[in-house]
């Protein structure tokens, strides 16, 4: 995104603050003002003690009364301009937030696939926060530095023309070596951001996976990658840093001559009207003029950050989110549960083939095992379902509609998830199974608990159903964790089950009495379980053995062992009894 189309948007997050916005820009006048009249009260002073005899005290006490009271008011109208400017950069950083985690929630399941969580997560607070830094010393400094400078100039040309042009003279040189420098740090910045984004997934992932590092004794690998990720963000940051750095410096040199040619000029014109006290004040004028483009090099360099990470939120808020529901979409009772694929066609990567006309016709009530080898399409039929993807041709219907032609809400409302993967958030285990159906009330709570053979292991807990745990289920154990999800489940009693290895993390006492409650829950509701324990398999009603994305053999757990063919391989090579994902 380049820097203007990343401009305009911001402009477009000012409309609900233009009050305050105006209000700053006119206490930056006020402020610039009083700034710009202090030296002209200095220089009145010198002049009132710049004869010998003839010093006026009077005048002078009078003149630095004016000059404290300016100052106060000063200080307060600046005071109340950073508190303005707050006030407008993180209402900015407030909605940017809220629009990028919204849109978060609504891109699609590809996008979330293809970007690593810990990237999206330093985007939305550690790019945000730059940008605030950024935004906030933009509003702060970069405005009363442009006022100064046109303050100062008008005064200046007012006391001594000559003296003005010598300045305006040599301050394009300030602004080209300020340019020259920002231009080239864009990309440094560009580059720093992205590698920090890299750093932060890396930790995100590492941290997640601590477990299986350190099983497999690969610390010292993961350290290794991580310093090797550190130091190509170490080398990114010093050159940003170090080329940005080189703008004040450089322009403190030009703004010096300036300085100097101020001083020489004025030295040599005084006499003719033009006093002492003129000078003085020209010469703070001179400094006053300087000073703010030693600012703005600073804010143009902070600015050169703030556009490139709030371009890199600004990709996640302009990312195409799911595509909408039609505006024909209906809401269906899923009462029945009867499903139908009709020549289903899907493949992530479309130079290669994965689902290529699939056909199913499954019934109220039945219980559909779908296995297979991995890779073999068995979860990328389960996404389709859901539609977190939409096939690439055919369809699936549920009571006989097209999902495409019903709302996902509707949809998803009428499936119960389980997978393998375990998803917990933080909060209490009263929470976290009452996450479908927040309304619900203790007694449905305890009731789904101990159908899942969750409860007593709960009334273990310090606090039982209001002990909290940490994102992740904390120090529950993996089989702990999947229990409560299965309550989570039984809890909404949806129509439809997909249970997606559900019972693999569960051991086997456990897992038989999970297997009499999952029988219990799944009568007379269409059920699609992947699995590959030999358990859950065998009391399916239809198997759908898969391989390379297509159906190859159905039937139940007899009629395939009796055909002699890929699902009687698969049983007598064992891959049944493993817990695997495809």
């Amino acid at each position: 995104m380049k820097n203007r189309e990343i401009l305009k948007k911001l402009f477009g997050y000012l409309k609900g603050s233009r009050r305050y916005f105006a209000l700053s820009i006119l206490l930056a006048v006020l402020t610039v003002a009083l700034t710009l009249f202090v030296p002209v009260l200095t220089g009145l002073a010198v002049d009132e003690i710049a004869g010998e005899g003839m010093v006026n005290f009077k005048g002078v006490i009078d003149i630095i009364a004016v000059i404290i009271v300016s100052s106060a008011l000063n200080a307060f109208l600046q005071w109340l301009m950073s508190v303005i400017n707050n006030r407008v950069t993180y209402s900015i950083v407030r909605k940017i937030r809220i629009e990028a985690f919204e849109k978060i929630q609504k891109l699609p399941l590809e996008y979330i696939d293809a970007h690593p969580a810990g990237d999206i997560v330093s985007r939305v607070i550690a790019d945000v926060d730059q940008f605030a830094d950024g935004l906030l010393m933009g509003l702060t400094q970069f405005f009363s530095g442009v006022m100064t400078i046109a303050g100062t100039l008008i005064f200046m040309a007012v006391i001594n023309v000559k003296i003005a042009l010598v300045v305006v003279l040599v301050t394009p040189l300030s602004l080209f070596v300020a340019a020259f420098i920002a231009k080239r740090t864009h990309s440094m910045f560009t580059l720093r951001s992205e590698t920090q984004g890299e750093q932060t997934a890396y930790i995100d992932e590492m941290t997640s996976g601590k477990n299986i590092v350190a099983a497999f004794g690969q610390e010292d690998a993961v350290i290794e990658k991580f310093d090797e990720i550190n130091d190509r963000l170490n080398a990114a940051t010093l050159r940003a840093v170090f080329y940005s750095s080189i703008t004040n410096p450089a322009t403190r040199f030009v703004n010096s001559l300036v300085y100097a040619g101020v001083a020489l000029t004025g030295a040599l014109s005084i006499g003719g009207g033009f006093t002492v006290g003129r000078l003085t004040s020209f010469l703070s004028y001179a400094n006053q003029y300087t000073k703010p483009f030693n600012e703005i090099s600073g804010v143009v360099t902070e600015l050169q950050n703030a556009l490139v990470c709030a371009g890199r939120i600004f990709e996640i808020i302009e990312e195409a989110p799911e595509r909408a529901d039609d505006e024909s979409a209906v809401k269906v009772s899923l009462d029945r549960g009867d499903v139908e694929i009709e020549h289903l066609s899907f493949s992530y990567d479309k130079s290669k083939k994965l689902i290529e006309d699939f056909n199913l016709s499954v019934k109220k009530g039945q219980r559909v095992a779908i296995v297979g080898p991995t890779g073999c399409g068995k979860t990328t039929l389960i996404n389709l379902l859901m539609r977190f993807y939409d096939a690439d041709s055919g369809k699936i219907c549920l009571e006989g509609v097209p999902i495409k032609k019903m709302t996902r809400e509707n949809l998803r409302e009428g499936y119960g998830m389980v997978l393998q993967e375990t998803w917990l958030r933080h909060g209490t285990v009263k929470e976290n199974i009452a996450f479908g159906k927040e309304d619900a009330t203790d007694e449905e709570i305890i009731a789904a608990a101990k159908a899942a053979h969750a409860h007593s292991f709960i009334k273990r807990l310090p606090q039982g159903y209001d002990t909290v745990i940490s994102e992740g289920g904390g120090m529950l154990s993996q089989g702990q964790k999947q229990l409560l999800c299965i309550a989570r489940v039984m809890l909404t009693s949806p129509p439809m089950l997909i249970l997606d290895e559900a019972t693999s993390s569960i051991d086997t006492r456990t897992e038989m009495r999970i297997q009499k409650a999952f029988a219990s829950l799944m009568k007379g509701r269409t059920s699609f379980i992947v699995a590959h324990r030999l358990s859950t398999i065998r009391e399916a009603d239809v198997i759908l053995v898969m391989r390379d994305g297509k159906i190859v053999e159905t039937g139940n757990h007899k009629e395939l062992m009796a055909k002699h063919g890929f699902y009687e391989q698969l049983y007598n090579a064992g891959l049944p009894n493993k817990a695997a994902k495809s």
